[in-house]
């Protein structure tokens, strides 16, 4: 899935899925973001972006990123899980405008 965010069109990530034979499935730039998936990103990237030391190399990121996914808390993806359909909700009483979330 890819919303056309600059981060998702770099050439280091449209060559990794070359490399790996990955197509994407286009999303609406606008659309309201009810993936929960990109929150789960985002709470990676907070969690890899404090690690001490940080990585300086791209192995050392990936082992980071396996240590911060192996300690992720379950109640994190169970909060993501249970806000859905309160997260529907808002989206349409605001009629697909900003949610806070």
């Amino acid at each position: 899935m890819d919303d056309n965010a600059r981060p998702h069109r770099a050439v280091v990530v449209e060559d990794y899925l070359e490399d790996h034979g990955l197509e994407r499935i286009e999303w609406p730039a606008r659309s309201p973001d009810l993936n929960q998936i990109e929150h789960l990103w985002d709470y990676l990237g907070r969690q890899v972006a404090v690690l001490s030391p940080p990585p300086r190399s791209l192995d050392e990121l990936e082992q980071g990123f396996l240590r911060v996914w192996s300690s992720l808390p379950i109640s994190v993806s169970d909060n993501l899980i249970d806000s859905i359909e309160n997260r529907c909700r808002q989206c349409i009483q605001v009629r697909g405008g900003h949610i806070p979330y």
